[in-house]
């Protein structure tokens, strides 16, 4: 069973917004294709694992911290005997293996994930040693795109390639596995340590100035929007949205940009580029959150 959810990392959730609505440099540009391919790897993966009918405890996205160093886990799923430990790679194309590095075609050398799950594993088994959860653990890469293929591949390394996901998690459901309360334990204990935000988040800088303004569409992200009724109407592609559900899903954008920025009937009708009205803003805030202030004053929050 899934006993942790992934969650879109609030990184990428940023950069989303922020290409959205400025011009990132190419170095920012690739660096947000890489955290979404990356991500959408792992999604691959949570649907294919998620089938598991064997009893077991699947946690995603764990960010621990041993040693006062962080170790990430795409996906650890516990069982009765084992733990396994599952680094995620979404690559894409050709790629050969020489003398422990890992290539493109081009000959353009990447960082081997061998290397990363090894540091993973390492620390992932002194803080269960420190927990007092000595446990045998299987750690793997596996590569998820169908359309990755790995030359020169040394049969020893802990890799699981996408014609082997599926014989994988069919063996897993013929182990025998029966769960007890000290399991529980662990994955409530493991859950009790994760790291809510990791403190390396490579961010542009940004401003409120700098963004542009107006509700974006919520299916081609267009800034092509008109109101129709109580309607918004996209003419790019045609979606209609609810106004209030259209304004909402602005606000908390504006709110995960800028935390610290007081919500206000004045700013949100700004950060829509005063395409609905202040009189509806205020009702739609008014029904969604909690009235702080009075006249001028006013402001909104939780």
């Amino acid at each position: 069973m899934i006993y942790k959810q992934r969650a879109i990392p609030s990184e990428l959730l940023i950069l989303k917004n922020l290409d959205t609505r400025m011009r990132l440099d190419e170095k920012d540009k690739q660096y947000y294709a890489n955290l979404k391919k990356g991500y959408e790897g792992e999604v691959m993966f949570d649907r294919l694992i998620e089938k598991l009918t064997c009893e077991c405890l699947i946690l995603n996205d764990l960010l621990l911290k041993q040693n006062n160093t962080l170790l990430q886990i795409d996906t650890l799923l516990i069982t009765q005997d084992s733990l396994y430990l599952y680094e995620v790679k979404n690559y894409e194309g050709d790629y050969y293996y020489d003398s422990d590095r890992l290539y493109k075609k081009n000959q353009k050398e990447i960082i081997n994930p061998l290397i990363q799950l090894n540091r993973t594993e390492s620390l992932f088994r002194q803080l269960l040693k420190h927990l007092g959860y000595p446990t045998s653990i299987f750690a793997s890469v596996v590569f998820i795109n169908s359309e990755f293929t790995l030359y020169q591949s040394p049969l020893n390394k802990p890799f699981i390639f996408p014609t082997q996901i599926y014989r994988h998690l069919k063996e897993l459901n013929t182990v025998s596995s029966k769960l007890t309360d000290d399991h529980k334990r662990l994955a409530d204990k493991l859950l009790s340590l994760h790291v809510m935000d990791s403190p390396y988040r490579e961010l542009p800088s940004f401003e409120y100035k700098e963004l542009r303004k107006g509700v974006i569409c919520g299916e081609c992200l267009s800034f092509l929007i008109s109101v129709e009724g109580m309607q918004f109407s996209c003419s790019n592609c045609g979606h209609r949205e609810e106004i209030a559900t259209a304004v909402m899903r602005n606000v908390r954008e504006f709110r995960f940009l800028f935390p610290d920025h007081k919500l206000t009937t004045n700013i949100i009708h700004e950060w829509c580029k005063e395409i609905v009205s202040k009189r509806r803003i205020t009702r739609i805030l008014q029904k969604n959150f909690k009235i702080r202030g009075v006249h001028q004053w006013t402001y909104y929050e939780e």
